[in-house]
């Protein structure tokens, strides 16, 4: 079934039992380990990384080895949780991931990071793929975006706790990398509460990633350009600030706009999608990415407008991956929806990877709005990719 087929439409049974609501929680307490593994070891090791003297070139090295570790080992999670079980292959994920934030410290060593970041990066793009398979299997049907609401907002919540952290405990000794690996152990004990409840995926055949992506290209690219934009907003953002003529911390702030834009929307967005066709709110999304960002020029003039726009634009942006993973739950199941889930975060990985380097590009090519239009031609490559499928759909 592609994503070019008829919209999931509301249908009886679609409130949630106590066992989903188990289930639910112990996906979103994954995800949230996530959020706060990824969000504090980033800027935490960075920062270590500086005080040993690396190099800038060095510390994005280092930091790249994340994304290529998710795309190098996703792809084989579902067939490990085929054969040895979602919920054992989660708590594996979430004891390695402890561990080796805790080995950060321990093995304190430029060289030694490579390998524990490699592992820690597996660790937690398995809790990510799998969390969203399970998410997908048990949300009901005429809830799902709701539910993917509620899990992009803990998410994003995530994202933010482990900045918090650090500001909290500090960058330095143990106390940081102990609290990461604490949160991480905790955030994961609504698994406990859902035991025995884990979707099996089965070992029937299902569809490669690369397939998936043929397939499902409404909803896997969506993956892409929000993880491009996402992470490439997180890097350049603030230079595109300063550019501006805004000081270093209204610059900052600026970030944080986009994120709280994030967290406020994902829930309304997602109650949308439950009552039209999701690739009609993905349309929207995209149109929103590129008419926000070509008004950006428009409005840098005006710090409250833009402040407000900015705002928007991060909650609208973010239904791409809200809606984008509830239209791959309402499309397929089983090792399918597994195969699905991999492709979704290889994706989102893949975006991470290419969004710095062209948003930050687009930025040296045209100053000082290089950064709003590099994103909106971003949209505008999906935005082609939406319309053209849905026009294939009518013929």
């Amino acid at each position: 079934m592609s994503d070019t087929a008829l919209p999931e439409k509301d249908r009886p049974g679609t409130g949630l039992d106590r066992q989903q609501v188990a289930s639910i929680a112990a996906a979103i307490g994954c995800i949230s380990a996530v959020g706060v593994g990824l969000s504090l070891s980033i800027p935490l090791l960075s920062l270590e990384m500086e005080r040993m003297g690396v190099s800038g070139i060095g510390i994005g090295a280092n930091t790249a080895i994340a994304g290529l570790a998710a795309v190098l080992f996703v792809p084989f999670a579902p067939r490990l949780a085929a054969r040895f079980g979602v919920s054992t292959l989660l708590w594996g994920a979430v004891l390695v991931a402890a561990v080796t934030m805790l080995s950060f410290k321990l093995f304190f060593s430029f060289a030694a990071w490579f390998p524990l970041r490699f592992v820690f990066s597996a660790a937690v793009g398995c809790l990510f793929v799998l969390s969203e398979y399970w998410i997908n299997a048990v949300a009901p049907p005429g809830r799902r975006g709701l539910v993917m609401g509620i899990y992009a907002t803990v998410l994003a919540l995530g994202f933010a706790a482990g900045p918090a952290v650090l500001a909290v405990v500090g960058t330095s000794g143990w106390a940081p990398y102990v609290a990461g690996a604490v949160l991480i152990c905790v955030a994961a004990l609504p698994l406990l509460l859902a035991r025995g409840l884990s979707p099996a995926i089965g070992h029937g055949p299902a569809r490669s990633v690369v397939s998936m992506i043929l397939v499902a290209p409404v909803a896997t690219l969506a993956a892409l350009v929000f993880g491009a934009v996402e992470t490439g907003g997180f890097a350049i953002l603030p230079v595109y600030g300063v550019a501006l003529g805004m000081s270093a911390e209204g610059a900052a702030f600026l970030v944080s706009l986009v994120a709280l834009g994030n967290v406020a929307l994902q829930i309304p967005i997602g109650l949308l999608s439950d009552r039209m066709d999701r690739r009609l709110v993905l349309l929207a999304a995209a149109l929103v990415g590129v008419a926000g960002s070509l008004a950006m020029p428009v409005l840098a003039g005006s710090p409250i407008l833009f402040g407000a726009l900015l705002f928007v634009w991060g909650g609208v942006v973010g239904a791409l991956y809200t809606v984008g993973l509830a239209h791959l739950g309402a499309r397929f199941s089983g090792p399918d929806l597994a195969s699905a889930n991999a492709a979704f975060v290889i994706l989102y990985n893949v975006g991470m990877m290419v969004g710095p380097p062209v948003i930050g590009g687009g930025l040296d090519l045209l100053r000082p709005h290089g950064f709003a239009y590099a994103t909106a031609l971003l949209f505008a490559a999906y935005l082609g990719v939406v319309v053209s499928r849905m026009a294939a759909s009518r013929r």
